[in-house]
């Protein structure tokens, strides 16, 4: 029997290791969604934090997602197997129509998962779409400034085939057909598994990706995250690439 895809729905994929302090904060404005039909897997990557005990006490005093009938998902990893291996593990899990990417350490903004769908709905020729976003520093939430290195239609293919990145992989959301048809993330370029899996969905000559030009996603800067041990000070290139 083949795998059947839940229509309509919107498979949220979480990884998460060692992100206690920024935990309640994600998964809040993910609560706040107003697109009805979503289900939550967060794979915890053998946090040693306590990360996946906040978790599972944070989704133990939200009862009214069990009220209203969401497919909550939790998998804490055996051991640390790295991002690509952690993303991967959820998308595998995740049975809706379109999967969402969502940083533990980021906000999406209450309409992130309806205009999203709205847009790929609409727009059957597109198999991942990304959104603008907006950077803040770690505890200043209200404080955000605005990013400049995104591209939108057609320019997008163009900076992806000289070797540039223009989605912010947070943002992204994708046909899980997609998935099926290509695989997840791949431990080939560590530091680099996000850029490599857009680069991997584009296909040549083809708009098949798009980002909206609406503020949909918050991008938290901190000191321990992910993409600084790799990139350093080149990770301010992109004005405040993701």
């Amino acid at each position: 029997m083949s795998f059947q895809r839940v229509p309509g729905l919107v498979s949220i994929v979480i990884t998460v290791y060692n992100k206690v302090p920024y935990l309640t904060d994600c998964l809040t404005s993910l609560l706040s969604q107003t697109y009805p039909s979503w289900e939550l897997i967060l794979i915890d990557d053998a946090s040693t934090d306590g990360s996946y005990e906040h978790v599972i006490n944070w989704l133990n005093s939200n009862e009214p997602l069990l009220r209203d009938g969401k497919g909550i998902y939790t998998l804490r990893l055996p051991r640390n197997t790295g991002y690509a291996g952690a993303i991967t593990a959820g998308m595998y899990l995740a049975k809706g129509e379109f999967i969402a990417i969502q940083d533990a350490d980021d906000l999406s903004h209450p309409e992130r998962l309806a205009r999203q769908v709205h847009y790929l709905n609409n727009n059957p020729q597109i198999d991942l779409l990304g959104t603008n976003y907006e950077v803040f520093e770690d505890g200043h939430p209200d404080h955000r400034k605005p990013v400049y290195w995104l591209k939108y239609g057609d320019q997008i293919g163009k900076v992806y085939a000289k070797g540039g990145h223009c989605i912010c992989h947070g943002t992204a959301m994708f046909r899980g057909i997609v998935f099926d048809r290509i695989g997840g993330h791949t431990r080939r370029i560590e530091g680099a598994e996000d850029y490599e899996f857009i680069a991997k969905v584009i296909k040549p000559g083809a708009r098949n990706v798009d980002n909206l030009r609406e503020v949909l996603y918050y991008y938290r800067k901190h000191q321990q995250q992910r993409s600084r041990n790799y990139f350093g000070k080149a990770h301010k290139e992109h004005d405040y690439d993701a």
